[in-house]
């Protein structure tokens, strides 16, 4: 299912039961943050929330703010048109496993597939709903004042004071909208200022053409610039690297809102070079239709509820960026990024501007991310078919710690998995992967560690390797670089050092559970 807005989507939520709306005044300096906080960490992933009202130095923005929308299992098959995100998974395994057909009714079965691929490649429109509003500008913004210095959150002795934008109509005397107008949230207390959490960042190669959705934090400086907060491994990043080797200024663009399944097309981990809003059309079964920008050639989905164009100017020094109260529930500390410049803001008449958190699991992004690993399990599985599941539970703050079942057959095998997935994509960034046998349940915690400590003697069942780290991972001796430990928790096959009979798991008899299981009933 396509959803032709942001608003169409929390509708749909609203109707399902998903959505609550936050009628009084909310300040995003803090107070959002904290009536998340406590919605992600219910069970289930609680509500959506629309806050009605949200001020900035409070006054009420004219943008409405949405946040916490794919925060559960539910809300996440909402957004991509499914039942579940099992449902999703199959039709990508059905797909990536095609074969020749051998009959008529294979036939036909591989042109419904065509069918359905049809919509992948987006389409290019002249016009759309983004572009109800449109304000340029023609040179950058000038400061009166030397950029804030961000807390020191290491001898921090209280919570910094929160952020302050002056949006006074004296401070803005073209009144045209600005960053400022935008309900940016301060998330907390000793943030560095306030950040756009959920931004698709649109860039280039510049030698090939290709280009990639990423989601990358943006701190507001001022009204028209921001940092860009792309990490060095990202694609992003790769890009600007070029434009840096180059001299030449960078076109970026930002959108926010519009079908969800950008937001999740923006943080799948897809090959380097795969289009994001080809998966996208996929995912919706309807082609993205894609409006090029005001300001630069690179294009953004029509439907967006806001648009912010602007550039990169490789000879501006790098400023500092953070700290940030990151996904690993600690701060990242302050560090140089690239600036971005807006050159034009557009929107909808109706906008809403979408936005998450993170800090100490589990948030938001945890649905998210589980929903990518479900998504491409079938993908992955065509390079390891020995590969049953793979969980990132809560606790590992996406890719820290990594629960990985097989169905092992020859020695070692667990290692070959381990090496395997350090090497694909993010999963470059996991610090631990604990390997079990096809019959655990690699969601259940509880399970896995059960076989962790039963299954392993830690000398003989653990590897140490090294690796890149996430930059934003504080307790890595080097900035990111660290090392890796892989745990074999599957049972010892002869040839992996283990001398002894290996006992069975106590299981009581099929009969008896199903005799008793029927008096049970009555």
């Amino acid at each position: 299912m396509a959803f032709d807005s942001f608003r169409d989507f929390l509708a749909r939520l609203e109707r399902a039961g998903e959505l609550r709306r936050v009628a009084q005044p909310l300040a995003t300096e803090l107070e959002i943050t904290e009536m998340a906080d406590r919605e992600m960490k219910k069970p289930g992933g609680g509500q959506a929330l629309l806050v009605e009202k949200p001020t900035v130095n409070g006054q009420v923005s004219p943008f409405p703010l949405a946040i916490n929308t794919l925060g559960s299992y539910r809300r996440m098959a909402i957004s991509l048109g499914v039942n579940s995100i099992d449902e999703a998974a199959a039709e990508l395994g059905s797909l990536v496993k095609a074969k020749p057909p051998t009959s008529l009714s294979e036939v036909v079965k591989l042109l419904g597939t065509a069918l359905d691929l049809r919509h992948a490649k987006p389409k290019h429109v002249k016009n759309g709903p983004c572009k109800d509003v449109v304000h340029k500008y023609d040179a950058p913004a000038t400061r009166a004042e030397p950029w804030p210095k961000a807390p020191d959150i290491l001898n921090a002795g209280q919570a910094s004071p929160v952020a302050q934008l002056s949006t006074k109509p004296e401070a803005r005397p073209n009144a045209r909208p600005t960053l400022l107008d935008l309900p940016i949230q301060q998330c907390w207390p000793l943030d560095g200022g306030r950040f756009i959490t959920l931004p698709c960042v649109v860039t280039k190669d510049p030698d090939t053409g290709e280009r990639n959705v990423g989601m990358y934090r943006m701190q507001v400086y001022d009204d028209r610039s921001a940092g860009m907060h792309w990490q060095l491994q990202k694609v992003g990043a790769r890009h600007g690297r070029r434009y840096y080797e180059t001299g030449t200024r960078m076109p970026v663009a930002v959108f926010l809102g519009g079908d969800p399944v950008f937001t999740f097309c923006a943080t799948a981990p897809l090959p380097d070079g795969m289009d994001e809003f080809l998966l996208a059309g996929y995912l919706r079964k309807k082609s993205v239709e894609l409006v090029r920008c005001e300001t630069s050639d690179l294009e953004v989905p029509a439907n967006a509820d806001i648009v912010i164009e602007g550039y990169v100017d490789p000879k501006e020094p790098l400023r500092e960026e953070g700290p940030f109260g990151d996904h690993t529930g600690y701060y990242s500390l302050p560090d140089l990024y690239p600036v971005f410049h807006v050159t034009a803001i557009t929107h909808r008449k109706d906008a809403i501007y979408p936005a998450t958190i993170v800090g100490v699991p589990p948030m938001e992004d945890f649905y998210i991310g589980s929903a990518s690993v479900k998504l491409f399990l079938p993908v992955i599985k065509m390079t390891f078919p020995e590969l049953v599941d793979i969980a990132l539970p809560a606790e590992g703050v996406f890719h820290n710690l990594v629960f990985v079942s097989i169905k092992k057959t020859y020695p070692m095998q667990a290692y070959k998995i381990m090496h395997g997935l350090w090497g694909m994509g993010q999963m470059m960034f996991t610090k631990y992967i604990v390997v079990v046998d096809d019959d655990v349940d690699v969601h259940n915690t509880s399970e896995v560690l059960f076989r962790l400590c039963a299954n392993t003697e830690p000398q003989r069942d653990a590897i140490f390797t090294k690796g890149p780290a996430d930059v934003l991972d504080h307790a890595t001796t080097e900035l990111a670089v660290s090392t890796k430990m892989g745990i074999d928790a599957t049972r010892k096959l002869p040839g992996e050092g283990h001398k002894r009979g290996w006992p069975p798991l106590i299981r009581m008899d099929d009969g008896i559970r199903r005799k008793i299981a029927e008096l049970l009933r009555h």
